[in-house]
């Protein structure tokens, strides 16, 4: 029995130089460095920190004060300490990329990097509303 021929070959890698430009475009655009770290408690946004200022600091929330996090000089924030017991906010490690999020769902606490469009860009639109009151989908 044949494993693969010469014609799957080709195939195999005309498919990867299709998807290699592809893969390429949304890497760099879904997944650029992110500016803003939105911290969330219970839902509503507590803090925002640029991520782009290149400082080094520990912080908590006042809300939170046995939940710290930490911000690094190369853009990239994480949970160093919580009281939680599964620890998995901790062991989640350092976001520094637009779209990546980070919980600790025992102390309703959560990070979310957003991108250069700042922080206050929706994060999905569901529908809109036409001129004239008509609504679109």
């Amino acid at each position: 029995m044949k494993f693969a021929g010469k014609t799957d070959f080709i195939i195999i890698i005309a498919l990867a130089a299709a998807a290699l430009p592809l893969w390429a475009a949304f890497s760099n655009s879904a997944d650029g460095p992110g500016v803003y770290a939105q911290i969330y408690y219970d839902s509503q946004l507590v803090k925002s920190v640029d991520l782009s200022a290149g400082r080094e600091e520990s912080f908590s929330l006042e809300q939170l004060p046995q939940v710290v996090f930490h911000l690094y000089a190369d853009g990239g924030i994480a949970f160093i300490a919580s009281d939680c017991p599964d620890q998995r906010c901790v062991l989640s490690g350092k976001l520094r990329r637009a779209g990546q999020m980070s919980a600790c769902l025992p102390n309703r606490v959560y990070i979310k990097i957003v991108g250069r469009e700042g922080p206050d860009i929706p994060d999905l639109i569901i529908g809109y509303r036409k001129a004239g009151g008509e609504h679109g989908i």
